[in-house]
């Protein structure tokens, strides 16, 4: 009897150990995951800080205006579409390269092709060169339905699994392929937006606007304007906006007289 009771106490008392070491591991791993949700959380609010800085220091304090577009540049994660970037430089005020020879364009240039399209919703917008896919996410944070299209597969690619991941698959279609045709398809456009430097403007984009629709892209080769053409009735009014640096657009444009 006295032998049973001391293998009955020796099992309380591993049960109890056991219960013990459970209950440490559980702290310890609860305590392991809070810490990295409140890590993510800091990091997220330091970020959503450098974007509000972003917009003071360099959208508003350079003349953009644009309601719609000071908010979508607030909300886009821009540190997202710079892949392997450290996200404290992602709101820096310069382009950063994204593979392939191309490049995210600085966030002013992008507020200001925003702006230069002069976009109400609902609307349409065909973009033509997805790169990082970060205009497009801006142009769909606008109210837009954007229809991208990207001529290096690669970055086609992988913009479009970033906009997935950001909640902009239902707002942006994508397509890989020569953008200088455009996507008439889904034409008329309120406005087309260009991000790459075209050596002239294809007729083709100019053709697929609606009337009173801009097209906003820069022209060039050594030295590149940005541009603005609005679409009348009886034709076509250009507008240069300012001297700017791009990568060139590749495909048919080159070729095309």
């Amino acid at each position: 009897m006295h032998e049973v009771d001391l293998k009955a106490a020796s099992r309380t008392r591993l049960q109890t150990v056991s219960f013990s070491l459970i209950l440490l591991l559980a702290f310890a791993c609860g305590g392991s995951t809070g810490s990295a949700d409140r890590a993510a959380t800091s990091q997220e609010d330091d970020l959503a800080r450098r974007r509000a800085t972003m917009v003071e220091d360099q959208l508003l304090a350079r003349g953009i205006r644009d309601k719609r577009v000071l908010e979508a540049m607030r909300t886009v994660r821009r540190h997202r579409y710079v892949p392997g970037l450290d996200a404290t430089h992602a709101y820096d005020d310069r382009p950063y390269p994204i593979g392939e020879g191309q490049t995210i364009s600085q966030p002013y240039i992008v507020a200001l092709m925003s702006e230069l399209a002069n976009l109400d919703p609902p609307c349409r917008v065909l973009e033509i060169g997805t790169g990082s896919g970060y205009q497009a996410a801006v142009l769909a944070e606008m109210g837009c339905d954007v229809y991208s299209i990207e001529l290096i597969e690669s970055l086609g690619i992988q913009a479009r699994k970033i906009l997935d991941g950001e909640g902009y698959g239902d707002r942006v279609q994508t397509r890989i392929g020569d953008g200088y045709a455009g996507w008439p398809e889904h034409a008329p456009f309120d406005a087309v937006v260009v991000t790459a430097a075209a050596p002239r403007v294809p007729q083709p984009l100019l053709d697929q606007l609606r009337i009173g629709g801009r097209l906003v892209i820069p022209v060039g080769v050594f030295r590149q304007e940005l541009e603005v053409h609005t679409r009348r009735k009886d034709g076509f009014k250009r507008k240069k906006i300012v001297d700017v640096r791009f990568v060139p657009m590749l495909g048919e444009v080159r070729e095309a007289r």
